[in-house]
């Protein structure tokens, strides 16, 4: 490769930081977006196909009948649910209107805090070593700060770990006590092993003070369709939610995929299935990655600390990038000790995942990787 050609594919590479999206315009191999590869299945891109003029040129439903459609797919009432434009939606009514102080553990999904106003945020840092969550220290800290909305991410992103169930019923209690609401974000948890038994979906009557956030993209493979759902027993706190929401807030393509969902339930289940499958075998292979840390995985995305000898994290994904037209997500800028040392690599297929694995054994095998892609770059 040329040095213009290296200094291209860094500069495509910076411009795809501030881009959020549309990489399937560009030919490079996704390891950094979460979502689930083999889902939707062709049936349904089939049926958008055959009524594509009708969903460009109606107007879609509303909340009621969206929150109807959910509450089939996941057997709830429909009081229970308010359905958002993406997760993002229902977290920026949350953290940036109703929240007065949201205490979030950390490194988590950023834009819980993103989205609420300065001042507002409490960070709790996870423990350094074992990212591992104290419920009962942070439902202590939640307690000093007088928060009145906790978040939980679990699996959280980036860690890739659940948080145990018996540790969450412990801090919804404790935060019961002090009239704070938990916001459980459960994007991940059809990745999880034991999915049935650790989410909170059918537990929701038990917890007033609970609302479980889910962003459909993830397992569901729909991230261009933006759909996510809250669920709370809380009436109160479901209809701020869903006051803060516009009339038409989802479109005549995610209407329709929330209207058939329920048709593709054993096409679902196998698929996450197979992410599991291909996960366990990636996490197996980076770990014989010599020098590399990997945390165990619960969702489809691995949490590894690379070695002391290796690049920086930031380094080391721009060379993945543009030596081998692999894009990673580095962690620099998370809230946490040594950032940047730290990456969340996203498990696709197993050839895909196998050919990471090849690379990385060679990149981090050398000490002087970097040496002619950062001159290409300061140059």
């Amino acid at each position: 490769m040329s040095v213009q050609d290296q200094l291209s594919r860094a500069q495509l590479y910076e411009k795809l930081g501030a881009t959020h999206g549309g990489y399937w315009r560009y030919d490079f191999v996704d390891h950094s977006y979460l979502y689930n590869l083999y889902f939707p299945p062709q049936r349904f891109f089939e049926l958008l196909k055959s009524n594509i003029h009708e969903l460009v040129q109606s107007y879609p439903v509303a909340q009621g009948e969206l929150a109807n459609w959910v509450g089939t797919l996941i057997d709830q009432t429909p009081e229970r649910i308010v359905v958002g434009n993406g997760a993002a939606e229902l977290i920026k009514i949350v953290s940036g209107h109703l929240a007065n102080k949201l205490i979030v553990p950390v490194p988590s999904f950023n834009e819980y805090a993103n989205a609420a106003p300065e001042g507002t945020i409490v960070e709790f840092p996870l423990d350094p070593l074992s990212f591992q969550l104290d419920v009962d220290q942070f439902a202590a800290e939640a307690l000093r700060c007088k928060a009145d909305v906790a978040i939980v991410v679990s699996p959280n992103n980036p860690t890739s770990m659940l948080v145990p169930k018996a540790d969450l019923i412990r801090l919804i209690e404790k935060l019961a006590e002090q009239e704070c609401m938990l916001i459980l974000d459960e994007s991940f948890i059809d990745f999880a092993e034991n999915r049935d038994q650790e989410t909170f979906e059918r537990d929701i009557a038990r917890y007033p003070n609970l609302a479980i956030f889910k962003s459909m993209s993830k397992a569901y493979g729909i991230c261009g369709l933006r759909i996510g759902y809250m669920l709370t027993a809380n009436a109160d706190f479901a209809e701020k939610v869903r006051a803060g929401l516009h009339i038409w807030n989802l479109n005549g393509f995610a209407e329709t995929f929330l209207e058939n969902a329920p048709d593709y339930r054993e096409e679902f289940e196998a698929s996450c299935a197979k992410v599991r499958e291909d996960r366990d075998q990636f996490y197996q292979d980076l770990c014989s990655i010599q020098g590399m840390v990997v945390y165990k995985p619960d969702a489809n995305y691995i949490f590894c600390r690379l070695p002391d000898h290796a690049p920086s994290g930031p380094e080391l994904a721009l060379s993945l990038f543009v030596e081998h037209n692999i894009y990673i997500k580095h962690c620099e800028g998370k809230s946490m000790p040594e950032s940047d040392r730290y990456m969340r690599i996203a498990s696709r297929t197993p050839v895909e995942n196998a050919k990471l694995c090849a690379v990385l054994n060679n990149v981090l095998a050398s000490e002087n990787t970097m040496t002619s892609v950062n001159n290409t770059v300061s140059e």
